[in-house]
């Protein structure tokens, strides 16, 4: 027959703690470990709030309810322990069972061990016990038990931290309930209770202000959290309100050992206006080298590496933007414009990934593969439909700016070499189908140029063949903006040379093909990037057209033009007959000829 909460309780402090009943043989060993666990948790510089929202994150849940988090912090003393100010977190998984109960009454019996490869995103240790470096007494509201646990070695039994202990006054569910606002609606199935040490109030509302809207873009369960102050008067709340969602657009693909899909973060802080940003989330599986293995993750066989790239701008709080998340941020800002996400071992503050450990190092060999495969899914496998013209924005997650880390420089190295060598860049075809070449195949126009040729498409002259000009092909003109030079210098992208000018207007008949207006321009290019051209191939094409004595359009060269010793000789077409090329009659003094 199943035993009530309060009787499961009590029978805990009987068997295992000799309270009101037997002594045991084991409470010196369980005493000796809980002042060890005492050392070892104070050796420790944890990030509390990260530690509870991991713990949220490693709960069951329910099916068909969306997981959620919510932290309230109060000034008001609930449990009558004379607390400064309380935090309280309210959580809407299962609720705790009796194994989770003797699990959080003991030292080193996590109920998640051994099951990193299951999902689960702490570390084995310290869990549920880290609250102690906030409070001297946790509570724990859940499924029917109302417990409470102390920092200080229960008179009975002479040992702290794990022994519990059933609450009878302080707080009731009813005072719970005022806190959170549930108004006669029931409460989530777990709260969590910490009447704060006064020297930890600070610092709580600190992280809590602060705590970052990407929190939950790693997170598989976790799709809600929230962060406010409840005071009587409001105008003393300090801590920035923030509620965070995540909605996961689930047309994902997948192939052999990848999927991508679509994340939607939203943040609204104090009841402010609500900002959002999509991100596209690559997720690729990668086998762990057998010269990776660490002990701390030697159940793990596979490493999966997630990317995220932001469509518009991130989701930030501050001026942090971490580079580099273990399930949830560290303090890393990498400069690249994606998101790393793996499962690193974390330097025990939690700010940092060890960048020395070979397990991490072998995660980061694996980063600039998963970069390439997600961005030739983005460029080449992007809708066949979409114009080219919405391909160059997917380049700007390129890491074309070095990393404070000289690791991960090692990775931006990597995916630059990966660049380099994959068609990938988009060329001109004048034409709806893409077609995509190796940055060192592919060159620039001058901004001029491209205007010329603009018009000169706009009146049907045929451009098809501009990428057939000097074995060159010719970056998509869509990308070929200033906006995107630091890009294009990053790919080792460059100008076309002169001659190819030269090619490009005889083969594409840009002298006679195009109207008047088009060919001055024409005209002005070349007169204006003259120290480019003088000496190229531009002096030998039939560049300048004249009225010969018929009447009728001709040619000569520049170099022709140019030749003072026997130049051409020009004659003014008469200005009462029609002439295919008026302009020309009061011009040919500019062109050095002779008039008749």
């Amino acid at each position: 027959m199943e035993i009530t909460p309060e009787k499961h309780i009590e029978k805990i402090r009987r068997t295992k703690f000799s309270i009101g009943g037997e002594p045991n043989p084991l409470s010196e060993d369980l005493h000796q470990a809980t002042k060890n666990l005492s050392t070892e948790l104070y050796a420790k510089d944890v990030h509390f709030l990260m530690e509870l929202i991991q713990n949220a994150e490693d709960n069951k849940y329910v099916e068909g309810v969306s997981p959620s988090l919510e932290f309230i912090i109060t000034s008001k003393d609930i449990t009558a322990t004379g607390a400064p100010a309380t935090l309280l977190i309210f959580n809407n998984e299962k609720g705790f069972s009796p194994e989770n109960i003797e699990s959080i009454c003991s030292v080193g019996r996590s109920t998640k061990k051994g099951n990193r490869s299951s999902g689960y995103i702490g570390e084995k240790g310290i869990g549920f016990k880290s609250v102690f470096l906030l409070t001297a007494n946790p509570y724990i509201f859940s499924n029917g038990y109302q417990i409470r646990f102390s920092e200080k070695p229960c008179p009975h039994c002479d040992i702290g931290y794990i022994v519990p202990e059933w609450v009878e006054g302080k707080p009731t569910l009813h005072d719970i309930k005022q806190i959170y606002g549930a108004g006669a609606g029931s409460l989530p199935t777990t709260t969590i209770i910490l009447p704060l040490k006064p020297d930890k109030v600070k610092p709580v509302k600190q992280q809590l202000s602060n705590i970052h809207p990407e929190v939950l873009l790693f997170l598989s369960k976790i799709r809600h959290l929230s962060v406010r102050e409840d005071n009587e008067d409001p105008k003393m709340n300090t801590v920035n309100a923030v509620s965070i969602s995540s909605e996961i657009n689930f047309c994902t693909r997948k192939n052999m050992n990848a999927e991508s899909y679509t994340l939607h973060l939203s943040a609204e802080e104090n009841a402010g206006s609500e900002k959002e940003c999509s991100y596209y989330m690559w997720k690729q599986k990668f086998p762990v080298r057998l010269e990776n293995k660490v002990e701390r993750r030697e159940d793990v066989e596979e490493w999966v590496v997630t990317l995220a790239f932001p469509n518009q701008e991130r989701l930030h709080r501050g001026m942090s933007l971490p580079g580099v998340y273990a399930f949830l941020p560290t303090e890393m800002v990498t400069n690249f414009p994606f998101i790393i996400q793996a499962d690193f071992v974390l330097a025990s503050s939690r700010e940092t990934i060890l960048l020395d450990n070979k397990w991490n190092q072998g995660i980061l060999e694996c980063v600039p593969s998963a970069f390439m495969d997600a961005f030739k899914t983005l460029v080449i496998g992007s809708d066949v439909e979409a114009p080219i013209s919405s391909l160059p924005p997917f380049f700007r997650f390129l890491p074309t700016d070095s990393s404070p880390f000289e690791k991960l420089n090692y990775v931006r190295e990597k995916i630059k070499e990966k660049m380099l060598e994959e068609n990938i860049i988009p060329i001109e075809t004048y034409k709806e189908q893409k077609h995509f070449y190796k940055p060192c195949e592919v060159s620039r126009l001058l901004p001029e140029f491209w205007d010329i040729l603009a018009e000169a498409w706009a009146e049907e002259v045929y451009l098809h063949n501009l990428s057939s000009h000097n074995g060159r092909k010719i970056l998509s003109s869509s990308f070929d903006k200033s906006e995107f030079d630091h890009i294009l210098s990053f790919l080792e992208v460059q100008q076309v040379n002169t001659d190819w000018y030269a090619k490009c207007i005889q083969s594409s008949n840009l002298v006679d093909g195009v109207s008047e207006v088009v060919y001055l321009k024409l005209l002005l290019f070349i007169a204006t990037n003259w120290s480019r051209f003088k000496s190229s191939n531009m002096m030998n094409i039939s560049l300048i057209k004249y009225v010969d004595s018929d009447g009728n359009l001709s040619h000569f060269t520049l170099d022709q033009c140019s030749n003072r010793h026997g130049a051409k000789q020009v004659v003014i077409a008469d200005p009462s007959q029609s002439c295919p090329c008026s302009w020309l009659i009061d011009w040919n003094s500019e062109f050095e000829c002779k008039t008749s």
